[in-house]
């Protein structure tokens, strides 16, 4: 199963918030940390579902990792793998 990198974002009084490096423009909130996993594999499924099997090549923690705008990106994030909804349906 292929997984990308997720960051976790959360500021007091806000929702955890998650965006993924290599996939610009797909984010999503949620109240609390395990919801936030949850929904950014969901999240992830849903907009694939809709790129006809155009999916961008996610990056190994080590090759972001020599990204300086992910370096800033990930400063005071959790650092996730997430496997598309879409993927763990097939696997399953």
């Amino acid at each position: 199963m292929t997984h990308y990198i997720a960051l976790i974002h959360k500021e007091a009084e806000t929702g955890y918030g998650v965006s993924f490096p290599d996939v610009p423009g797909v984010i999503t909130v949620a109240d609390t940390l395990d919801e936030a996993l949850s929904e950014a594999a969901g999240v992830l499924g849903f907009a694939f579902e809709d790129w006809d099997g155009e999916r961008p090549t996610p990056r190994s923690l080590d090759e972001l990792r020599t990204d300086p705008e992910f370096i800033e990106q990930s400063r005071d994030a959790v650092v996730a793998a997430v496997t598309p909804t879409s993927e763990l349906a097939e696997a399953a």
